[in-house]
């Protein structure tokens, strides 16, 4: 499997990045990962991600933002199956052995599972996202998004899946609420399972996106549209399954 990650290598997260890397280290499964670094200087990639070899970079020669650097970056993926993370979260020490479980025993296109906050001092807070534990079927991720403005129905960064379907649902062309397209586009495409227990740390600082001041100026538009994207996604799917039917 392979993590892709988009950084810029901000001189405040390479702490945060180098404990990215400490997580996936603990994985007891093989794994790679692509960071595309959006602008920066690669000699500015902490030390013990250059010297592993699991870690393969894409320089980007200018700042294209998360979802074209995750986009660009998706195109080096070699393995069947592939997450999104940040740059400045974790991943829990069972996460990739317990969605990879469920995905190779029932064949089904994505595993995700809860989060935890990660506060400053150390202690998680469970999520639990407003989709129960369980197989989900193609397109049904999104009743459990009933309106835009509603808490997003699954953890993006959750979620394990096939590679050959997140390249046919990568990265919305958005500033922020990228990621909402991810995962919306990937659940009406295939069935999946969520399982009860924590799988990804969401690290929670002064200097993260939705902590700025600038975040809600577009967050609802960015959900309005990732929403509508998943409702006539799985629409268009449904005429055409109706349509082969006869």
């Amino acid at each position: 499997m392979t993590v892709v990650i988009a950084s810029r290598l901000r001189e405040d997260r390479l702490d945060y990045l180098t404990a990215m890397h400490a997580s996936l280290t603990r994985q007891s499964v093989p794994w790679e990962a692509v960071i595309a670094l959006d602008g920066a200087d690669p000699s500015r990639l902490p030390a013990p991600l250059a010297a592993d070899p699991r870690i393969r970079t894409l320089t980007l020669p200018r700042p294209v933002g998360a979802a074209c650097a995750r986009n660009l970056a998706l195109t080096q993926v070699r393995t069947k199956y592939v997450n999104w993370a940040d740059d400045d979260d974790e991943f829990t020490d069972g996460a990739m052995t317990a969605r990879l479980s469920a995905l190779e025993s029932t064949g089904v296109g994505w595993c995700a599972g809860w989060s935890e906050d990660l506060h400053p001092d150390g202690s998680t807070t469970l999520w639990r996202c407003p989709t129960p534990p369980g197989r989900h079927e193609a397109g049904d991720v999104m009743n459990y998004w009933a309106r835009p403005q509603d808490t997003i129905p699954i953890g993006p960064t959750t979620i394990l899946a096939r590679t050959d379907l997140v390249r046919a649902a990568p990265m919305g062309g958005l500033v922020q609420g990228e990621d909402y397209m991810a995962a919306v586009g990937v659940t009406v495409l295939a069935p999946g399972i969520l399982l009860r227990l924590p799988v990804y740390r969401y690290r929670k600082h002064p200097e993260q996106m939705t902590q700025q001041a600038s975040y809600d100026q577009l967050e609802a538009a960015a959900r309005e549209h990732a929403h509508g994207y998943g409702l006539s996604l799985r629409a268009a799917l449904r005429t055409h399954e109706a349509l082969a039917r006869g």
